[in-house]
């Protein structure tokens, strides 16, 4: 656990979900849902139930190839950051990386601070050798950030999401660690 103090002066904790959060990270997820277009879900689409959740985050704590982190001012969470990883032979060296920060955060400096924990969380756990990630093309912002931490393209899925009454498509990135 740290504190960090974002671009507005605010200071943020960081730190790992632990199965208490399950709840407010299923909250957290539905409401930014209907915040951003850049997600693949929408507002109240992160449909889960709470146990299930809970043994969830309890088994992903417990991969060496797997992080979990959440943002928080106060109790409130404002963002999670997570690498996870298949436990299969074949691919247990590939993380995927996934991060939401709520839209009154974005653009003080969180994702930056969050992206760099969770590549050096990779590049130290002995397993991670590649971290995957996919976006919205339209995510130019997201997509410069990836970009300047090492992140490259990899590939473009074609029409594989529908958003607003239209299609649109993913942007592929990776990083070898």
């Amino acid at each position: 656990m740290r504190n960090i103090i974002l671009k507005n002066n605010i200071e943020v904790t960081i730190r790992e979900a632990t199965k208490e959060d399950a709840q407010n990270m299923i909250d957290f997820y539905n409401v930014v849902g209907g915040e951003t277009d850049f997600l693949s879900f929408g507002a109240n689409e992160f449909k889960r139930d709470v146990r299930e959740y809970e043994e969830y985050i309890t088994a992903t704590s417990n991969e060496q190839n797997s992080i979990m982190l959440l943002a928080l001012i106060d109790s409130e969470i404002i963002s999670i950051a997570t690498i996870n990883s298949s436990q299969k032979e074949r691919t247990k060296h590939v993380g995927t990386l996934g991060i939401v920060i709520s839209k009154k955060y974005t653009g003080l400096g969180l994702g930056k601070i969050l992206m760099n924990d969770l590549i050096e969380g990779a590049k130290q756990n002995g397993v991670t050798k590649k971290i995957s990630l996919v976006t919205n093309e339209t995510n130019t912002v997201a997509i410069e950030l990836y970009k300047k931490l090492g992140f490259e393209v990899e590939g473009l899925l074609k029409q594989d999401n529908f958003i607003r009454g239209s299609y649109s498509n993913t942007v592929v990135m990776g990083m070898l660690i």
